[in-house]
């Protein structure tokens, strides 16, 4: 399946994230099970995702070694798909990096919203989608409910 248009549905984008990118980086995961990034981490991984954790702050998470930066984790792994748990503020250089690595696709989870930088993503061909829940959109999707993810947009 070629790479969605941009100006593709958002069930056609996200369908696309979940079948061609296998490795995710998720920048501000924390090593506290109580925090939405371990739980969505931990349950992607459960679903057979390569998770590379992207924490300065974090020696392991999830039995995976941490790296401080995007551009460091590039060096050890093929990110696929960026998925950000930092504030709306912190994503351009977050966005900048993943054009930097080559990644193919950036997902901002619940509550995080950059217009400009989805659309330098955009630009540069990734596909970019932003103020949606990664795990909440793969339960709808692997539920065989495709509607249901869209339904959040």
């Amino acid at each position: 399946m070629p790479k969605p248009a941009q100006a593709g549905s958002t069930a056609e984008r996200v369908n696309w994230v979940f079948n061609h990118c296998q490795t995710i980086a998720v920048v501000g995961l924390s090593p506290r099970p109580d925090r939405a990034s371990f739980d969505v981490a931990q349950y992607m991984q459960s679903r057979g995702y390569h998770i590379v954790p992207v924490n300065p702050n974090a020696e392991q998470v999830l039995g995976q070694t941490c790296y401080p930066n995007l551009i460091e984790a590039a060096r050890h792994h093929r990110i696929d798909l960026v998925n950000c748990f930092r504030n709306s503020e912190d994503i351009a250089p977050i966005v900048d990096e993943a054009l930097a690595i080559g990644a193919r696709a950036v997902w901002l989870q619940l509550g995080i919203r950059d217009d400009a930088s989805m659309h330098k993503a955009v630009q540069a061909g990734l596909v970019a989608l932003q103020d949606r829940c990664l795990k909440i959109d793969h339960k709808a999707v692997a539920g065989g409910s495709r509607m249901a993810a869209a339904a959040a947009a």
